[in-house]
């Protein structure tokens, strides 16, 4: 049994439960290792959008659901420990090992960890930007990624982009919702998407230097838009720029 990670109020993509054996959860070592878990997941989630749109299931691509999958759970992997790193300056000791989730029918993959005690506070941002690279991102991220990537032959720009695009939005919440914590928000998401393998994958704007908000441009795409009436997303390659500004300065809109 491990500490519940604090979630500072965040909300739920940021919310992260004690694990206990006997309610539920399944390992996410399972997940990352059994390509028809992911299966079973994509297939969950192309049932409920074609409820949801109307449309047969025959025309949804199980690739496109496939990133749309990946990106809800990167975002869950992603925000818990880097919300934890900005406020705290302690990256949680999170791993695939660790790990664990429950499916649901829609919504934030519910998470919880069997880790131990939370870490100790690190000397230097530079120091906590690289530990959270390495241990989250390359350590929890990257292994998830790569089972989509081998069961759906879905490009790896496009995954990478997914991950970046879940810190993006770990990003615009929390610049959203503690707006005293925007500056070491910033500067810790991009260090982070200064080196590999987030490099390149995208940028954060401020657009609006009276508001504390941040948002994430992606060189990429999610795929979302191959669904029929889907759209593109607010950070998206695809989007035109003049969309992407004014969805930012919204007030209350976080970008995602």
């Amino acid at each position: 049994m491990g500490a519940d990670v604090d979630d500072g109020g965040l909300g739920p993509f940021f919310a992260l439960e004690s694990w206990r054996d006997g309610d539920g959860w399944r390992p996410l070592d399972d997940l990352v290792s059994d390509p028809q878990v992911v299966a079973e997941r994509v297939a969950a989630a192309r049932t409920m959008m074609a409820e949801r749109t109307g449309l047969p299931a025959d025309r949804l691509d199980p690739r496109v659901m496939a990133s749309v999958v990946s990106l809800g759970l990167f975002a869950r992997l992603l925000s818990p420990p880097f919300g934890s790193a900005v406020r705290t300056g302690a990256v949680p000791a999170l791993t695939v090992a660790n790990l664990w989730w429950k499916p649901v029918a829609g919504g934030p993959w519910p998470l919880a960890t069997s880790a131990g005690e939370p870490p100790r506070p690190l000397p230097s941002p530079e120091t906590v930007a690289a530990q959270f690279a390495e241990q989250i991102v390359a350590g929890v991220a990257a292994p998830a990624l790569a089972v989509f990537a081998e069961r759906y032959r879905l490009s790896e720009k496009v995954l990478w982009g997914n991950v970046g695009s879940a810190l993006g939005g770990a990003v615009g919440m929390l610049t959203t919702v503690r707006p005293e914590l925007a500056g070491r928000t910033a500067d810790l998401a991009e260090r982070v998407l200064a080196v590999s393998p987030l490099l390149g994958t995208g940028r954060l704007e401020h657009p609006d230097p009276r508001q504390p908000r941040r948002f994430f441009v992606r060189r990429s795409c999610c795929l979302f838009y191959r669904i029929p009436g889907g759209g593109t997303c607010s950070d998206c390659v695809l989007s035109h720029e003049d969309v992407r500004r004014h969805t930012a300065t919204q007030p209350g809109v976080a970008s995602s």
